[in-house]
């Protein structure tokens, strides 16, 4: 197989009736399209055709970073829908997280068909300020913990701070609040966490049955963002 045919492609499936994701099993490269056998990876409908290969689109991207906006740009595939939170990276390597869309009517969308699109909004998504509310029995204290995007975080895991040491006990996603388990770095809104004065971690995690206030955690920045 050529070194630039894909091995799947996306196509509508004769079958399911719907864009799904398609093994390549013979084909040959044509200069717009792929002439060959493909196998739905749905539903197993194997079929002879010819699919006709989607274009790239270059659009312009807006890239903040802090009170400075640079002006570049990047490709979308012609079939390709863009959303917010998405990540890519930019021509010179750099990681970078979609915050807003700007279609071609000049409007504001969460998500958009990649020939809408009139420019893309983003941020340096290499290095990530996770928000951390630890609790030392008395008072809560606000802390951000430096990440990459998929960095994980376990409940139980004991974080290391300059003078003392704390476990997490609950970690608040985009979806969802935990009491185990873990998660990445991208996903996370919040970590809570405990003090260590002397225990095991075990001793003072919260129990996952019991309900979790997290009001006992406010260190004046509960609501700014979240």
């Amino acid at each position: 197989m050529a070194d630039d045919l894909p091995d799947t492609i996306l196509y509508q499936c004769p079958d399911c009736a719907d864009v799904t994701e398609h093994k390549i099993l013979k084909a040959k490269m044509g200069r717009s399209s792929v002439s060959g056998t493909f196998q739905c990876g749905e539903c197993g409908r194997v079929f002879t055709g010819t699919i006709r290969l989607p274009k790239k689109i270059e659009v312009k991207v807006m890239f903040s970073d802090q009170d400075v906006t640079e002006v570049t740009r990047t490709v979308l595939m012609e079939d390709e829908i863009v959303q917010v939170g998405d990540e890519f990276d930019l021509d010179d390597g750099r990681h970078v997280q979609i915050t807003y869309i700007d279609n071609a009517e000049g409007k504001r969308r969460k998500s958009c068909p990649a020939p809408e699109v009139k420019a893309l909004w983003v941020k340096s998504f290499d290095i990530l300020h996770v928000k951390a509310s630890i609790n030392d029995y008395k008072r809560t204290y606000p802390m951000y913990l430096e990440a990459e995007p998929d960095d994980e975080f376990t409940i139980g895991m004991i974080m290391n701070f300059d003078t003392w040491d704390a476990v997490i006990h609950a970690i608040k996603t985009k979806t969802k609040l935990m009491r185990r388990g873990t998660a990445e770095a991208r996903d996370i809104v919040r970590i809570y966490g405990k003090k260590l004065n002397g225990q095991r971690p075990e001793e003072i995690l919260v129990d996952e049955d019991e309900p979790f206030d997290e009001s006992l955690y406010d260190d004046g920045t509960m609501d700014l963002d979240e």
